[in-house]
């Protein structure tokens, strides 16, 4: 088999310079700017996220979840309470979460505490979801657990679908919910060529992340 070498694969990053002059005083508002734009261009999936964290054991995890709301308080998202991520934010709150828009020569990298959503905000959002997407979180009881095969989880759909048909309301497991990712740090990178990238930080020096003051700070590309 012939391996292509990831050395040679090289792309210039000529995107327009990010001025300090422009960013808004809060993250989360420069955040939605920033996203505003990443859906007007189209991207596929632009609230894909990376989420990073810490296992009990002390080993680094990371996945991509969908981000599903976001204010100045931070970011939601929505998991299995009993899934790997579950079980380590649970003993580990801090996590770190990246938003890789290549196409538009952009990353947003936030770093906070994940604390978990109310059971209203849980069950309203749970309410929102498609049948099949609520049939599916009570056929993966122990989301990240091993099991025998294929027909092991399609025999639990089928079990969930029985129980409640199309039409029929499907209540939210206990163990499902959301995370909301309170940020501490927030940086904006914005690609440039000759790897003179544009990056800046913001950092909370006082008060909570809505109503706190925030320094900004370029960082070296």
């Amino acid at each position: 088999m012939d391996y292509s070498d990831p050395a040679e694969l090289r792309e210039s990053y000529d995107g327009a310079p990010l001025d300090p002059r422009g960013l808004a005083p809060q993250p989360m508002d420069q955040f939605h700017a920033w996203f505003t734009e990443a859906c007007e261009a189209e991207l596929s999936e632009p609230n894909a996220m990376v989420l990073s964290t810490v296992d009990p054991d002390g080993a680094p995890s990371a996945r991509t979840v969908l981000l599903k709301g976001y204010d100045r308080r931070g970011l939601r998202f929505f998991t299995n309470y009993r899934s790997r991520k579950g079980v380590a934010l649970a003993r580990e709150p801090r996590a770190c979460v990246v938003f890789p828009w290549h196409a538009i020569r952009r990353q947003v990298i936030v770093y906070g505490f994940a604390e978990r959503l109310s059971d209203e905000e849980n069950d309203a959002y749970f309410a929102q979801r498609p049948h099949g997407s609520q049939l599916g979180a009570w056929a993966s009881e122990y989301q990240s657990a091993p099991v025998a095969d294929r027909a092991e989880l399609d025999r639990a759909y089928a079990r969930c679908a029985e129980q409640w048909p199309p039409g029929t309301p499907v209540p939210r497991p206990e163990y499902w919910g959301g995370f909301l990712l309170v940020p501490q740090e927030v940086e904006f990178w914005q690609g440039r060529s000759d790897r003179m990238h544009d990056r800046f930080r913001y950092r909370l020096v006082s008060g909570t992340p809505s109503e706190g003051a925030w320094q900004i700070e370029r960082l070296s590309p």
